[in-house]
């Protein structure tokens, strides 16, 4: 107290007690009236004191300004005595057990067994804290989930493992490799060492002319064969109008005639025939014809036949099947007959499942357990080893070991307060910061040799270098800058059109006329009411079937790439990340450039272009998707806009709003409202002084970028009435439009930026919100980029060498957290050693 006394409370009473002391405490927070340590060291008060000092809010800019080395001392005090920070000795912070979100389940599965899951259809939505959804502390298991989570086990497993070694052999041949003349087609055929299953490209063949395809296939042995036709009847949708033409569809095989159907309209339903043929070695032609039938009727729907692939399976005697797809994925060579030595081929195979499963060596018991549930399965009758393999796989993708990302630490170093989590730990936080998935070869070969931390240098270029980086750029941006929401923002175009473009006097009194004669009863109208009514309604019609430019789905996607392509030329390039704000470039294709008004860009391919001089966009704040889903689906909302620009710009986003406020729109009568520009219609809002502490910081900064409308458009008059974009900051710097203030936020307000986004990317590296221990780590953070000119590789190493990153904290666990932790073991056991439902249920 003595230092607080002597050296702190004189700068707070001169610049700080006018708002809180005194009696006055102007956002319920008084500073003079502190009686011991104890009520002194309120951490969350102390942190909101230093972010509004360090952001120029506090103090307001009409009143004296603190001085550089006052803000400093204050500063100091705050991290070592109130906080009692020591950058010798740096808190790393808690740290909770984090599940695989979404993501990370989909892309874990994907390089653990081959398995697409599509998490969005299969998992209930994550839960989002601090604006990401890979939070720990709210990646919570409901019932309905851990359920879900047991179920998608199974199906994995299904899907992923070969149910025996060796299966008849199959050939795919697509559409495409059919050809009009019968001697031209290259024969297809299938090796004896695995399936040839290529991507099918299909083939359409019109109802409306003669078409013949063939292509042969080369029957590798004599023997018997299945040859499946996969074709589907297709067309284009033309609203109350039908296609009447019929076509005889004729296949073949070697000439002889395997079937006749006469098609007409099927209604783009699948088509698949299935022929068994006894073939000798050689090739063989296999032919799809198609007759028009009948009188010719108009071509309205483009009736196709789509010929999607011919499938040939065979031979069918089993010394000619071949090995099963993806089966030395799992199996490294074809399982014993002997069960001693069964058992110990399923456990080499589930040993190096699991750890890779585990993300870190597993241990002797549970790969034990594991060949007792493998041998459980195989040795009943009728079942094969690669059955109980999978049963026994079910049994570790249900693992909490898997579902959870696990973290040890190493062994504690004299002279340090925290130990180093261990390797495999850091592989897995750094495998699923870059790629939001588990570690390669390479990083589990390093973490397995201790030699991780000794080449991470090396390895963070690696990751950041590697194509499935995409995942960072595509799930920060996507949280960060919101850009994944333009995929489902709702936006009225019409509505939007008709407030740009306000209807006319006329307009007004064909809807006031037809509200009128609309209220009459058809038996009482007039012949001239009957007359009016239909004019009016034409005048209506007119107007209302403007509705302007539309955010088309492809339009949408070309929205979220200008983003995402931009942060990742900045993260790539190394450049400044003030280019994310103010810049003289921007990736466009050639429909968001029309859309944007930018002439000379072509095609269908996104690509980076240069801005002319004048141009007001550059930077996510002049992008569709910002511009998009800031706004409200009939109108901008400067409110919206100037609440992203303070908390993913500056770090500084204002308090919730308090109950029972208003909406803009109740400010004054709707006649009134018609009258008035949105700024006047905000400016009389905020003159509650409830609203306007709060709006005379987001208002500025929203009403900058009024002149892009909600579909992200230029324009300079809404409503009949010309924008006016100027204003001023809470801390006093002017701008003259939207230009002006990206410079602003680049240059004087740039480490607020760089603050901002240390804290947001940090906070998605770790898991977890930023807290008033990370101060300093932040701090330094903030300094790095600084020195470095904002280059983002800086703030990277940066976040992965800090010790929030490389440290945990030593900590004794809890009753609650030991009850948790023999929970989830007594649920992997029981999972693993009893596969019936109760006992799935149960765990």
């Amino acid at each position: 107290m003595e230092f607080f006394t002597k050296e702190i409370q004189p700068v707070l009473n001169e610049y700080c007690y006018g708002c809180h002391g005194g009696g006055i405490a102007k956002g319920s927070v008084t500073l003079d009236e502190f009686t011991n340590v104890k009520e002194l060291k309120d951490h969350e008060l102390w942190l909101r004191a230093l972010r509004n000092v360090r952001a120029g809010i506090m103090p307001p800019v009409d009143e004296p300004h603190l001085p550089p080395e006052q803000s400093a001392k204050l500063s100091q005090w705050i991290k070592r005595q109130i906080f009692e920070l020591d950058p010798a000795q740096p808190d790393p912070g808690r740290v909770t057990l984090r599940r695989l979100n979404r993501v990370e389940y989909r892309n874990t599965v994907r390089d653990l067994t081959g398995v697409e899951v599509d998490t969005k259809l299969e998992f209930p939505a994550d839960d989002s804290g601090h604006g990401f959804d890979n939070i720990g502390d709210v990646l919570t298991v409901s019932p309905l989930l851990l359920e879900r989570y047991l179920d998608m086990a199974q199906t994995i497993a299904t899907k992923a493992l070969p149910a025996q070694s060796r299966v008849v052999a199959e050939a795919t041949i697509p559409g495409q490799k059919f050809t009009a003349a019968p001697a031209t087609a290259p024969p297809v055929m299938v090796t004896e060492r695995s399936r040839l299953n290529p991507p099918p490209a299909p083939i359409d063949l019109s109802y409306y002319e003669t078409s013949q395809v063939y292509t042969k296939y080369r029957a590798p042995h004599a023997g018997d064969y299945q040859v499946v036709f996969d074709l589907r009847a297709v067309e284009r949708y033309v609203e109350n109008e039908f296609d009447l033409n019929q076509s005889k569809l004729t296949l073949k095989a070697d000439g002889e005639t395997l079937l006749e159907r006469e098609l007409g309209r099927e209604g783009s339903k699948p088509l698949e025939f299935v022929f068994d043929r006894t073939w000798a070695a050689g090739d063989h032609e296999l032919t799809v014809e198609l007759r028009p039938q009948g009188e010719a009727r108009p071509q309205v729907r483009q009736l196709r036949l789509r010929l999607n692939a011919v499938v040939v399976r065979g031979p069918m005697a089993k010394e000619y099947w071949v090995a099963s797809k993806d089966y030395a994925r799992f199996f490294p060579h074809a399982p014993p007959t002997d069960l001693a030595d069964r058992r110990k081929y399923a456990a080499e195979i589930l040993g190096k499942f699991a750890t890779r499963a585990f993300r870190r060596p597993v241990d002797a018991p549970t790969v034990a357990r594991l060949v007792t549930l493998a041998e459980s399965v195989f040795t009943e009758k009728n079942s094969t080893f690669e059955a109980g393999i999978a049963q026994a796989m079910v049994a570790v993708l249900a693992s909490p070991r898997f579902i959870f990302r696990e973290e040890d630490v190493e062994t504690p170093r004299a002279g340090h307060a925290h130990p180093l989590i261990d390797e495999y730990a850091l592989a897995s936080r750094l495998s699923y910061f870059f790629w939001s998935t588990m570690p390669d070869e390479e990083l589990f070969r390093l973490a397995a040799s201790q030699r991780l931390r000794a080449e991470l240098p090396t390895q963070i270029t690696r990751l950041l270098a590697h194509p499935r980086s995409s995942e960072l750029v595509k799930n920060f941006t996507g949280q960060w800058l919101q850009a994944r929401d333009i995929a489902t923002i709702g936006i009225d175009a019409p509505a939007i059109f008709l407030r740009e473009h306000p209807p006319s006097p006329g307009f007004n009194r064909a809807r006031a006329t037809i509200r009128r004669i609309s209220e009459i009863p058809d038996v009482n109208r007039t012949p001239q009411d009957v007359a009016a009514l239909e004019a009016a309604r034409k005048i209506r019609a007119e107007v209302t079937g403007k509705t302007g430019p539309q955010l088309t789905g492809s339009l949408r996607t070309a929205m979220q790439e200008e983003t995402e392509m931009l942060f990742a030329h900045v993260l790539a390039e190394d450049r400044p990340l003030t280019e994310l704000i103010d810049n003289h470039y921007t990736f466009l294709n050639e429909e968001l450039a029309k859309h944007y008004d930018i002439s000379g860009v072509t095609g269908r391919a996104m690509r980076k272009v240069t801005l002319p001089p004048d141009s007001p966009r550059g930077g996510v704040l002049t992008q569709g998707t910002v511009l998009a889903v800031t706004s409200n689906p009939t109108r901008t909302s400067p409110v919206k806009r100037g609440v992203f620009i303070l908390d993913a710009i500056l770090g500084t986003p204002p308090a919730p709003p308090p109950p029972n406020i208003p909406a803009l729109e109740d400010a004054a009568s709707p006649e009134k409202l018609r009258q008035m520009t949105l700024r006047e219609n905000m400016a009389l809002h905020a003159s509650n002084p409830l609203c306007a502490s709060c709006h005379s910081r987001m208002d500025p900064l929203g009403l900058a970028l009024e002149n892009f409308n909600a579909l992200g458009q230029w324009r300079t008059n809404e409503m009949n009435h010309p924008i006016e974009p100027a204003g001023q900051l809470i801390t006093g710097e002017k701008f003259t439009d939207i230009r002006g203030l990206k410079r602003i936020l680049a240059t004087d307000r740039r480490q607020d930026f760089y603050r901002c986004v240390s804290e947001k990317l940090f906070t998605y590296a770790l898991g977890r919100g930023v807290e008033y221990s990370d101060t300093e780590t932040i701090d330094q953070l903030v300094a790095q980029l600084e020195a470095s000119g904002g280059r983002p590789s800086v703030l990277i190493r940066g976040i992965i060498a800090s010790a929030p990153f490389q440290q945990r904290r030593r900590f004794a666990p809890t009753e609650a957290v030991h009850e948790r932790l023999h929970q989830l073991a007594d649920g992997e056991a029981a999972i693993i050693d009893r596969g019936d439902p109760v006992a799935r249920m149960h765990s």
